[in-house]
């Protein structure tokens, strides 16, 4: 069933509006505690933020947590030599965290505990501290894969640390 409502929040607002939630400071704190992490583990972790999802495509139903799956495929998160790629997606029109692991993790993590760290991001979110939210949020992984998949000596980063903007 179409949600009318969520159908004009994707068609109405304005693309740019990551800038306010996102500046460039904070993008650059998010990059340097991703490489960070990296340096802790044998995963990858790629960042991703999308103001809005394409408003026709809302329309015919798109959930943000599908979206999460196409973009886990189109930034090659899964691309890594060990399988242990992790997406962190950001959806802001849907206000909605949803965090993707690699076949490799999977078998290790369960679902459940991505879930965790995705609601405890969309609670500092819901209270204005995305970039608070952000950092906390790649802690938490880094603790999950710190404990499955610790670094070893050959860890090549294989993946962009810099979170990336998604525009349409």
């Amino acid at each position: 069933m179409v949600n009318i409502k969520r159908c004009l929040v994707h068609t109405f607002m304005p693309p740019w509006r990551w800038r306010w939630t996102f500046p460039k400071a904070s993008l650059d704190a998010i990059g340097q505690a991703v490489k960070a992490s990296e340096t802790q583990h044998s995963g990858e972790l790629r960042f991703a933020i999308e103001t809005t999802l394409p408003p026709a495509r809302v329309c015919q139903g798109l959930s943000a947590r599908q979206r999460a799956t196409e973009l886990f495929a189109r930034l090659h998160v899964w691309d890594t030599e060990e399988n242990t790629g992790v997406l962190i997606y950001l959806q802001l029109a849907d206000r909605e965290v949803h965090i993707l692991a690699d076949r490799g993790i999977n078998k290790l993590v369960a679902q459940a505990e991505w879930d965790a760290v995705a609601q405890a991001m969309e609670a500092c979110f819901r209270q204005g501290d995305f970039l608070r939210g952000s950092l906390e949020g790649v802690k938490g992984i880094t603790a999950i894969l710190a404990r499955h998949f610790p670094a070893n000596t050959n860890n090549p980063d294989e993946l962009p640390n810099q979170p990336v903007i998604i525009r349409g």
